[in-house]
């Protein structure tokens, strides 16, 4: 099937690259413009989850090409006034038997990298330093100018581009992403031996500090500290040496269970304030429509972000099927349809699993002993029993639930 449908995708970096190999499958003609002139470095690494990976698996030969180490066990440890505890040490290496898919965590400039070129290899073009700045509709075609002063026109257009989207700009205007009051330093270190056994995902909780970290290959284990601080640029880069310095000899850097020697073995730390943003009532105007960050950005205490912008591609791309299955150029009705049913398919759950991650946060970062033992008497309940293993698979049967795949 040829077709000469085109799309413009702002955004390669997690998602629009993984939408546009969908799309040049399904029969478009995808075309992805990314602000950046070339791939850069920065980021820690994402958690990949079996309702992500179900979505990626549907792209003929991914999974063989993903780069990542696959999580076997949990761990949620207390250091308190020098005293550990272990709360919670689950085994989770059968997951995939369970929920199809494993957890599998990543370094994400290795991931956008592995996914820009399973892009490319599909006929996918993909064109740096070029940032969106301004769109035109008309009554079958959508104009895109770019910074650099370059035009394109497509049919319709599909903004992934993050927590600073200048497609959502466009289309609902200006608005300030709002600091959450927390901050990350992290960085991707040697694993420790106490951690190589078992691939294991540690949650560590301290008086005023929740460290997390999972292994992104089979040397290497990313990790970040959340802390309650003044604001910080979320800039994703690398923090100056004589910060590095001090804070490898912080508390942390004495935090028992293989955390602290993550901190004083890191390559590099960089550090990051936590941000979101209003949720939004709809996420399309006439031909162009958001998807990922760029519609619902979210922190990252439930590992979410990338797996819920896979959610997103899936109905998105599934609904174009059903609705435009020969890839013919859609009219702004037909588009507005498509657009609408997904939007009511995704607004509620991304809603509730932002406002969750907020919550996720802002409980694991508490000051004072006895907030933080009363946190962490909560988080030995709330494993207890059937009930949580129960409600995790059935938030992994997401996203093909009561649907056909595409």
């Amino acid at each position: 099937m040829t077709t000469e449908t085109k799309v413009i995708i702002a955004g390669a970096g997690i998602a629009g690259p993984i939408l546009a190999t969908f799309l040049k499958l399904k029969g478009y003609n995808p075309i992805v413009y990314e602000r950046v002139e070339g791939l850069a470095h920065v980021g820690l690494s994402l958690c990949m989850q079996p309702n992500g990976l179900r979505v990626l698996a549907l792209i003929p030969g991914f999974m063989e090409k993903l780069i990542g180490q696959t999580v076997e066990k949990m761990q949620h440890v207390s250091f308190l006034q020098d005293e550990t505890d272990v709360l919670v040490d689950v085994d989770v290496s059968q997951l995939s038997q369970y929920a199809g898919f494993p957890i599998i965590g990543v370094r994400r400039s290795v991931f956008n990298q592995t996914i820009i070129e399973v892009a490319q290899s599909h006929g996918v073009e993909i064109i740096f330093g070029h940032q969106l700045v301004a769109l035109k509709q008309e009554v079958d075609s959508v104009e895109v100018t770019f910074a650099n002063g370059a035009k394109d026109t497509a049919s319709f257009v599909i903004g992934c581009d993050g927590l600073h989207s200048n497609t959502r700009v466009c289309l609902f205007g200006s608005e300030s992403a709002k600091f959450t009051g927390l901050t990350q330093t992290g960085g991707v270190s040697p694993t420790p031996d106490v951690l190589k056994a078992h691939p294991t995902m540690l949650n560590v909780y301290a008086d005023g500090a929740h460290m997390v970290a999972y292994p992104v290959n089979d040397r290497e284990t990313s990790w970040a500290i959340t802390r309650r601080e003044e604001e910080a640029k979320e800039s994703w880069r690398s923090i100056v040496e004589e910060k590095q310095n001090r804070f490898k000899e912080g508390p942390w850097s004495q935090w028992p269970f293989g955390a602290g020697e993550l901190v004083k073995s890191a390559h590099t730390n960089i550090k990051y304030g936590l941000y979101d943003r209003p949720a939004l009532e709809s996420w399309h105007s006439g031909r162009v429509a958001l998807l990922g960050d760029a519609a619902h950005p979210t922190s990252p205490h439930l590992g979410q972000g990338a797996n819920q912008a896979f959610e997103d591609i899936y109905h998105l791309v599934r609904l174009l099927t059903k609705y435009n299955p020969d890839a013919a150029p859609p009219s702004t009705e037909l588009l507005g349809t498509i657009f609408s049913e997904y939007e009511q398919l995704r607004i509620a759950r991304t809603t509730e699993l932002v406002l969750g991650a907020r919550r996720q946060g802002e409980g694991r970062v508490l000051q004072g002993v006895e907030a933080c033992k009363a946190r962490n008497a909560a988080i030995k309940g709330l494993f207890a029993g059937e009930a949580y293993a129960s409600g995790r698979l059935d938030f992994y049967a997401h996203p093909f639930t009561g649907e056909s795949e595409i």
